[in-house]
């Protein structure tokens, strides 16, 4: 068993004090503990790191997402060492991907494919002319805006991994939670700990993320500095989104490590 201890982060979600004018304040909150990980179960997952081009490219698409400058200062600073020391340590890496067409001429989304088998379709409601009219509605006042459909459009027509994430060798690659589980099964994970973007939105809840890995046995934990979230007007200044979406983690998932911990440890095999 290929073993390292790591500086987890987890939540004390009790004990309530009645006796406060707010009850919840007496929470232990959050605290650190060394938990034993071990390797040969365990495989860090890059979900959605996606080369998005610039600003001058894709103005609309910058105007609706304001997080892609974080991720891509992310990518640029802590993807480097992150996956260098992981692939030389022979850690498993994943990657959950979406958004086009860009990952299917590698042989890690072959294999995945292969392992898997057909993704069973979901049972669709259909819809209606009302249901149309709210989704029109939304698209052009909730997210991304008719002014900026176009921008966000072009954007993932061109979507791709950033250089520096691209998967290599056989690194399985995975569109959905089937497919995640497949890979999950073959390699005998249980526990996967995420990088990617965003931490509060795809992370969590598209194909492959937290909700999906979770239901199927999964432990799902976060790298908090390689990671960032979906950020509102109010919370944009503090990334208070991100630190809501790391305390979900540690409640209802798994853990929050830090990546020069993770490194560090991982050097030590």
């Amino acid at each position: 068993m290929r073993q390292i201890i790591l500086n987890a982060h987890y939540y004390q979600q009790f004990d309530a004090d009645p006796t406060l004018e707010i009850p919840g304040e007496g929470y232990g909150g959050w605290q650190q503990t060394e938990l034993p990980i071990d390797l040969d179960h365990t495989a860090v997952v890059v979900m959605h790191a996606w080369e998005t081009g610039t600003q001058a490219q894709y103005p609309g698409w910058y105007r609706a997402v304001e997080y892609i400058p974080r991720a891509e200062q992310i990518v640029a600073e802590i993807f480097p060492d992150l996956l260098a020391t992981l692939r030389t340590s022979g850690v498993t890496l994943f990657h959950v991907v979406g958004g086009g067409d860009y990952y299917r001429g590698y042989s890690g989304y072959q294999r995945a494919v292969a392992l898997a088998g057909p993704t069973p379709d979901l049972p669709q409601v259909p819809s209606n002319p009302a249901l149309d009219r709210l989704r029109r509605f939304r698209a052009s006042n909730v997210f991304v805006g008719a002014h900026n459909r176009a921008d966000t459009d072009a954007g993932f027509r061109q979507l791709d991994f950033p250089i520096i994430a691209q998967p290599q060798g056989d690194e399985g690659i995975a569109e959905d939670a089937h497919q995640l589980a497949a890979l999950c099964l073959d390699g005998g994970i249980n526990h996967l700990i995420y990088a990617g973007f965003a931490i509060n939105w795809c992370l969590l809840m598209s194909p492959g993320g937290m909700v999906d890995m979770s239901r199927r046995g999964v432990m799902c934990s976060a790298l908090r500095q390689a990671v960032t979230a979906v950020e509102n007007q109010a919370s944009a200044r503090t990334q208070a989104h991100k630190e809501e979406a790391l305390w979900r983690v540690a409640l209802a998932f798994g853990f929050v490590f830090d990546v020069n911990n993770l490194i560090t440890q991982v050097q030590t095999l």
